[in-house]
């Protein structure tokens, strides 16, 4: 066997270097560090580093000092600077949050909220909660909550402010068009249980449903109450899709399915950039295809919403009735990291079936209501009676 003493030599040398390298970093690292591994640009920490020593030296209050916090916050400025309302870090406890909103039960007051034109709106109350109880309406402005101004406030900061224990009060300061002055109106959290949907008989042939978020639950239930509807003497369906703040697009894309012949488009996906464009298609069995649909939508209908409601246009015909909906139209992805957090991000535009985007315009319905002051006060629903009127035609 011939042994090479230069190439061990060299080989104890590399290594040696290596480990003085790596204690010199180690000592160092906290005034530069340079991500090697961020591709194709290196990232120069030196400044967050320099920035940590100062602060750490010289701030007055020692023991609010929290690493993990640091990261956190530094992590989630990150995803500000992107200027996407939509792409948000979300540390362990947010991340929780999130999914059980999603999953239909959380602690709060029971709406959907979103920045729009820089201002902190409502996009809509949820069924049966505090927040439509107290009489908050899609459209809101929240100027205030608690009295804190909400300006430059991001959608978490709100939502961990208006969340909190059953029982407890927040009190939300509004603006409302048509109203000459701000409001207080104050709401007192509950257990937030979401229903996915409620369906009825109207007229004796007009099946009725009431979609109130596509949560991951809704496949189930839909599937339910749709073989109900099929062995029910309904012949027509109105699919009511106000403020409804979206959910889980593939949710969307099964409704769809149950009114679409099979490989319909339901939404088109548009990464950008020259990538190749990703087409989601009706999966189901098109049970109600042969069922004259008409869809109610207004300005809570968003995201999922949106999705539905437009590929039922595209596709099916379906006429819009009610108000121009919210305009929410980006698709997040939720990645999860480490230690319990995530990041949901924007991964793309979506298109409705015939290339157009709402993002930030919303869908035009075909006829348009509006809701008045009056009406809501008075129980009434014009667009629903609208909605009535037309499909008895069809």
């Amino acid at each position: 066997m011939n042994f090479n003493f230069k190439k061990v030599l060299l080989t104890v040398g590399v290594i040696f270097a290596i480990f003085i390298g790596f204690q010199s970093g180690v000592e160092t690292g906290k005034n530069l560090v340079i991500c090697r591994v961020c591709q194709p640009e290196d990232i120069d920490f030196s400044l967050f580093w320099q920035t940590y020593n100062v602060l750490k030296e010289k701030f007055i209050n020692p023991e609010k000092f929290d690493n993990q916090k640091i990261i956190y916050g530094a992590i989630s400025g990150m995803t500000k600077t992107l200027d996407d309302p939509y792409t948000v870090f979300y540390n362990p406890e947010e991340t929780k949050e999130f999914e059980e909103q999603l999953s239909g039960t959380f602690e709060g007051v029971g709406m959907e909220i979103d920045i729009k034109n820089g201002q902190l709106i409502v996009i809509a109350p949820l069924e049966g909660t505090p927040a439509q109880k107290a009489g908050l309406r899609p459209g809101d402005k929240i100027i205030k909550i608690n009295n804190l101004e909400t300006f430059e406030m991001s959608v978490e900061e709100a939502i961990g402010l208006i969340r909190g224990p059953k029982g407890t009060e927040v009190t939300l300061t509004i603006i409302r068009d048509g109203w000459e002055t701000a409001q207080d109106i104050k709401v007192i959290r509950e257990v937030i249980k979401i229903p996915s949907l409620k369906w009825e008989l109207i007229d004796n042939d007009i099946a009725y449903v009431r979609i109130y978020q596509f949560s991951e639950n809704l496949n189930f239930e839909f599937r339910k109450k749709a073989i109900e509807i099929l062995n029910s003497p309904a012949k027509k369906v109105i699919l009511d899709l106000r403020n409804n703040p979206g959910g889980y697009l593939e949710v969307a894309q099964y409704v769809a399915g149950w009114f679409l012949e099979k490989n319909k488009t339901v939404v088109i996906e548009d990464f950008g950039q020259d990538k190749e464009k990703n087409i989601y298609r009706s999966e189901g069995n098109g049970e109600f295809y042969q069922y004259p649909t008409v869809v109610l939508i207004n300005q809570g209908s968003a995201s999922a919403s949106e999705i539905l409601a437009g590929a039922l246009r595209d596709n099916y015909n379906a006429k819009l009735i009610g108000e121009k909906s919210f305009g929410k139209g980006s698709i997040q992805e939720q990645v999860r990291l480490e230690k319990d957090s995530s990041v949901k991000i924007t991964v793309a535009k979506w298109l409705t079936p015939k290339g157009i985007s709402i993002s930030g315009v919303g869908l035009e319905p075909d006829i348009e209501v509006e809701m008045t002051d009056e009406d809501y006060q008075e129980n009434r629903d014009p667009q629903l009676e609208k909605a009535i009127e037309f499909i008895k035609n069809l």
